[in-house]
């Protein structure tokens, strides 16, 4: 889990396209907190604070303080709009959360011991079905990652979210079927070297 933050903001009075740019203009990016019943909060916060933030990976995984003029609100990222151009930070979206919060957050999934899969060894490919799962989780334990272990795994096998083991309290938002999050394929390497090894057999017989 990810270590939380806090990012000073100031409340906004005016929202718009105008009030919007004006804001860029001094170096900030518009943004609002919302939920947990209670009426949106426009606010401007620090346009270097959330470039570094979200391209430093983990940003709408990760629990942060947002202090407004002095009241500290604890939040998640929830969305961020980008410059389809620039790639610059445009605006942000909050989400109020609590120690019983929950949330639906995409979990990256990560891929650990690809040396120890014969199938991969031998020439297979990974197929990676899901980069990301959506999980049900407690604000204040989301993990980084989920980690998927390719030890032992060979040409042919799927990997099915119940075979992964994911931390204590969180729950995939699909929950109707074991779903697929990736397989290893063979390679036409791979499946020359198969039927190589099966003439040879053959000889032998």
């Amino acid at each position: 889990m990810s270590t939380s933050y806090e990012l000073k903001a100031e409340a906004r009075d005016r929202v718009g396209k105008g009030s919007a740019r004006a804001i860029r203009r001094e170096g900030k990016i518009p943004a609002v907190v919302y939920g947990d019943k209670q009426p949106p909060l426009a606010i401007a916060v620090s346009y270097k604070d959330i470039f570094y933030k979200i391209h430093g990976g983990g940003f709408r995984t990760t629990v942060a303080t947002i202090d407004v003029d002095g009241k500290k609100i604890r939040v998640l990222p929830k969305d961020y709009q980008l410059d389809p151009i620039r790639d610059f930070p445009l605006h942000v979206d909050f989400l109020r959360v609590s120690a019983k919060t929950e949330v639906n957050v995409n979990i990256p999934v990560q891929f650990i011991n690809e040396e120890k899969s014969p199938g991969l060894k031998r020439g297979g490919v990974l197929n990676v079905v899901r980069h990301e799962v959506e999980f049900l989780c407690p604000a204040d334990k989301i993990p980084d990652s989920i980690v998927v272990d390719l030890e032992g795994v060979e040409i042919g096998d799927v990997i099915h979210i119940s075979k992964i083991a994911v931390p204590e309290g969180i729950t995939p938002v699909i929950a109707d079927r074991d779903f697929t999050v990736a397989t290893v394929a063979g390679s036409a390497a791979a499946k020359s070297e198969a039927d190589g090894e099966e003439a040879a057999d053959g000889e032998e017989k």
